[in-house]
Formats: structure tokens, C-alpha cells, sequence
């Protein structure tokens, strides 16, 4: 039995197979055995230094971003004008009428628009009625009592740009129905991604807002008001994590939803491996950020980010709510430690293998 031990012993620090680092290896990496990492063990305090999640929403200047009047005339917009002359033979009509009509005048970038005898007179910013009673006026001093009509194609100068993971891309108009956000992704087609990880981003006049699609609809105030040249882009959330050790998948794994626990994303990898894991040696290593770094440690010294291994032990009384509290972030990687019997198993294989192997070459030298 001791020859078989010393035999075993050898042969298991020979470098056998293995997923990864025990333990032991990782532990002697923490800066209090002259490493370059922290090796904490998970507790209550821990998970809530660590529970910090990058915000998602509009700033106040999107937030108080009014409507934009459904009357409102913009550069680009179609205009068309109907003039009627109180006399026979008038400025604008032709012979024999009393009206003439002025289709599609565009208003140009810089918001004019020129109507004969009347000049060139400024469209944007106001409403239909009120270029009515301007053009009204400058035409009074030409023809007697003249009556004007402006209708307006809604929206034409007034358009965002829908681009991502939505039904249908493209530009769209400002129009009554959809001067919201959520108005018009629901014009678009809506969202083809899963909701739980749909991002949406408005660029708007060099800034940018970013918000979780459920979060669009559960609060009223990220329903901001839509402004001409807005882009919004639909995207699927791009965080991931790495699972490697003794689960049951070893990949990159994205997030399915807004947040993820250390339970939830060893589930998601098919849970620990019953042949191999070590439900004592559940890890998270992590480049922490100094200020979250300072609080979970105690300290006041560090800058820049500090490597960090988080240490969940499932088989402790409250393990498995440590796992189901900690927050699992971006660029996390999880790993598990393979059981020490393993390293056993597997010496005890080569040697008895061996063996069985030396002894098969011996009958067939007979």
C-alpha cells in the first residue's frame, strides 16, 4: 500500500490532464502569498460592494425635450398653396379664375420658401395658419383682398433614422402618431431580438442615451420626444462571461438578461460538472475597479483596476444565496475547480493501466 500511494503520488505530479488550476495553485496567487491578485471569500458584504451596475438611461436634456408640434413647419417640409384674388384678372390666377394653386414649394435648409410678389419669406417655425396670415399680408399690398391656404405634408423635414434590430430600417417621419420613442419603434415594425437583452441608443446633436427596451415601457419618462435627424439603433446586448473548469459547457457565454447571478450563470452553462466539480471551489476573477476594490477590501491605496478572485463556497450554509446574490459582470470569468479525488482517480487510472498494459505485453512475449 505504501509503494502504491508513493506510485500515485508521483504520477499525480507528473502534470496529469486537467481543466485548469486547483485550488491550492489559485490561492497562491493572492498578493498575501506575494501574488498579484486579491482572493476574497464571498459574503454579504462583498456581494453588495460588487452589486454596482452600469446605469442605462436619458439624460435630463432628453428627458425635457418637448414634443414636437404636429403644426410645426421644418426645412424639408412640402408645402401647398391655394391663393384667391378678389378680382378678374388677378396677380397669380390664370385668365378666368380666381385661384391659383402653388404645389410642392420646399422649404429649404434654411427654412424659406418664395411665393411670386409676395419674396422670399420664412416657413420653419411656424405653423400653417401663421405662414398663412404672413403670406396674407405681404400680398395684400399686391392684390386686393387676397385669401390664402397652406396645407402641409406632416413630417416630411422632420425624420429620424431607425437602424439595428428592427423590423423594418429606414427613415421615418415625425409624425402626430409618432413623435415618442416608442412610437416609432412601433411604427419600425418593433424590436426582432429578444426584449430581455435589447438595447436602444437615440445620437442626437453629438450626445447619445442608451436604455434597456423593458425599461422604455416600464418607466414613462424614458419615453422621450423624438427630434428631427435623431438615429436610434436597436442592438443585442453584447456582455458575456467566460465559463471554464468543471461545468458543463466551458465557453463564452452571453447574457440572457439585464443582470446575472453566479447561480443563474453556472446554471446557464448546464451547472457543475457531478463527475468532476468541487462545490468548494467556485471562482470569479474579475479586473475590479479601484473605487469598488477600496470598499470590498477596506482600503484607501489602490489605483487603477485591481485584479480580483471571488471565492463561492456552495457547500456553506448560505452558499448558495452568496451565488444567487452575487452579480456576475461583463468580462467575468467562472471557474471551477476540479474535486482532489479526481487527480486520484485519474493517477490511479495511469498506474493500473499501465500495468494492465505491461502485463498484456508480457502474455503475448509468452
Amino acid at each position: 500500500m505504501l509503494g502504491l500511494s508513493a506510485v500515485l503520488l508521483g504520477t499525480a505530479s507528473c502534470g496529469l490532464p486537467r481543466s485548469g488550476p486547483n485550488k491550492r495553485e489559485i490561492f497562491s496567487g493572492s498578493v498575501m502569498r506575494k501574488g498579484d491578485a486579491f482572493v476574497v471569500t464571498v459574503n454579504d458584504h462583498v456581494t453588495r460592494a460588487t452589486s454596482v451596475q452600469p446605469a442605462l438611461g436619458f439624460s435630463s436634456a432628453f428627458q425635457k425635450a418637448g414634443v414636437v408640434g404636429s403644426d410645426t413647419i421644418n426645412p424639408g417640409d412640402t408645402l401647398m398653396l391655394t391663393i384667391w384674388e378678389n378680382v378678374d384678372n388677378g396677380l397669380l390666377a390664370p385668365q378666368g379664375t380666381s385661384a391659383t394653386q402653388l404645389t410642392e414649394v420646399q422649404v429649404d435648409g434654411a427654412g424659406n420658401i418664395f411665393v411670386p410678389y409676395a419674396g422670399k419669406i420664412k416657413a420653419a417655425g411656424n405653423s400653417p395658419d401663421a405662414l398663412r396670415k404672413i403670406i396674407t399680408q405681404k400680398l395684400d399690398a399686391q392684390t386686393p383682398d387676397p385669401q390664402v391656404l397652406v396645407s402641409r405634408a406632416a413630417g416630411d423635414g422632420a425624420t429620424v433614422s431607425l437602424m439595428g434590430a428592427v423590423g423594418g430600417q429606414g427613415v421615418y417621419a415625425i409624425e402626430r402618431p409618432t413623435r415618442t420613442l416608442s412610437a416609432m419603434l412601433a411604427r419600425a415594425g418593433g424590436v426582432t431580438i429578444k426584449p430581455e437583452i435589447a438595447k436602444i441608443t437615440v445620437k442626437r446633436h453629438g450626445k447619445k442615451g442608451t436604455i434597456w427596451l423593458s425599461d422604455l415601457y416600464d418607466n414613462p419618462r424614458m419615453d422621450i420626444a423624438l427630434r428631427p435627424d435623431d438615429v436610434i439603433l436597436v442592438e443585442e446586448d453584447t456582455r458575456a462571461f467566460t465559463s471554464l473548469g468543471a461545468t458543463g459547457a466551458q465557453a463564452r457565454v452571453p447574457f440572457e438578461s439585464q443582470t446575472l447571478s453566479a447561480l443563474e450563470a453556472i446554471a446557464t452553462v448546464g451547472g457543475l460538472s457531478s463527475n468532476l466539480a468541487d462545490p468548494t471551489g467556485v471562482f470569479v476573477f474579475r479586473n475590479e475597479p479601484a473605487e469598488i476594490a477600496s470598499v470590498v477590501l477596506g482600503r484607501n491605496d489602490l489605483v487603477g483596476d485591481q485584479r480580483m478572485v471571488y471565492v463561492l463556497d456552495l457547500t456553506e450554509p448560505n452558499g448558495m444565496f452568496m451565488a444567487r446574490d452575487f452579480v456576475i459582470r461583463d468580462g467575468d470569468t467562472v471557474y471551477v475547480t476540479e474535486a482532489p479525488y479526481v487527480q486520484w482517480q485519474k493517477a490511479l487510472s495511469a498506474v493500473t493501466g499501465s500495468a494492465a498494459t505491461a502485463d498484456s505485453l508480457s502474455n503475448l512475449s509468452d
